[in-house]
């Protein structure tokens, strides 16, 4: 059996080094990420002891009778290191789920990390989710993944936009100003979808000094106007695109179709992954054709993100 210990924060940076040197742990679940939006969760994430040693971890909160790991956070899940096996993670949810029952929970809520995100597999967790806790999918996502490695070739209509782009004198700089392009995803988003970006841009700025090598910013410039920007999370293997938005003109010229040719071709085209993210929106039941096919234009392919519940 495991000793199973609530977090708190003077347990920061025992937390943090041990996220630090996991197998399947990103800087989202580094504590200065995770408590940047502290005031809106209440955190409930969980420490798995083995004698005095940490042994694994979990990031997660609560919201009524309801434990989930972590709705503030793109995905979540059990983070482990390579000591840890799969004997251990099953006995981690017998015992997470008594825990859990004491504390008077009454259901899980379950987002694993996907497996791109992996140095190592990682997957130990569904298997003991399906096996010891009944759990069941309640929502599966479809995320497009390229992989950097086999270096796919573009379709020719992003061909085309990427020749636009550079005929047109398109500038791409990895400057790291978020103020320039905040403006333009804001609008785009509230055109396009009626919503706010997740973060504003003081988060963005903050978490940014916080991880420099992990959170960058590329903007592009006709002249000395911006056309365009992407802000993107740096992972050990993999690329995420987090946020993404042009102007008219950018729009007009591929200004970025110019970025990502940077940033897949150039910048990180060593890496193993890029993920694009999400095509599906809602519960994930309805497919956006036309996201998913620029995607795909670049040589992405499906994966699926996937979120478990039970019953406790």
């Amino acid at each position: 059996m495991f000793t199973i210990k609530r977090y708190t924060p003077l347990q920061k940076d025992e937390w943090n080094r041990y996220v630090s040197t996991s197998r399947n742990g990103t800087f989202l679940f580094n504590r200065d990420y995770m408590d940047y939006h502290a005031d809106r969760f209440a955190d409930h994430s969980l420490m798995f002891y083995h004698g005095n040693t940490l042994h694994s971890v979990l990031p997660a909160h609560e919201k009524d009778d309801v434990f989930i790991t972590h709705g503030g956070l793109t995905y979540g899940g059990l983070v482990m290191n390579e000591d840890v096996t799969a004997a251990d993670v099953v006995q981690i949810f017998v015992d997470l789920n008594e825990y859990l029952r004491a504390e008077g929970f009454h259901r899980v809520v379950y987002k694993p990390v996907p497996w791109v995100y992996h140095r190592m597999a990682s997957e130990e967790d569904l298997y003991a989710i399906y096996w010891k806790c009944q759990g069941r999918i309640v929502q599966r996502d479809l995320g497009s993944v390229l992989f950097l490695h086999e270096k796919p070739r573009w379709r020719r209509l992003r061909r085309r936009s990427l020749r636009k782009a550079q005929e047109a004198g398109i500038e791409v700089r990895q400057e790291n100003d978020f103020r320039v392009f905040w403006p333009i995803l804001e609008q785009n988003l509230q055109e396009r979808h009626g919503v706010k970006p997740v973060h504003t841009v003081e988060e963005m700025e903050l978490l940014h000094s916080r991880f420099p090598e992990n959170i960058v910013q590329y903007n592009a410039y006709l002249g000395d106007d911006i056309v365009a920007g992407f802000t993107f999370y740096i992972t050990p293997k993999c690329v995420h695109g987090q946020y993404c938005a042009s102007t008219d003109a950018g729009k007009a010229l591929g200004a970025v179709d110019a970025i990502y040719d940077r940033v897949l071709n150039h910048d990180y085209a060593h890496f193993c992954y890029y993920d694009f993210g999400r095509s599906t929106e809602g519960d994930g039941s309805f497919l956006n054709e036309g996201l998913v096919m620029q995607k795909e234009g670049f040589g992405a392919r499906t994966i699926c993100y996937d979120v478990y519940e039970w019953d406790l």
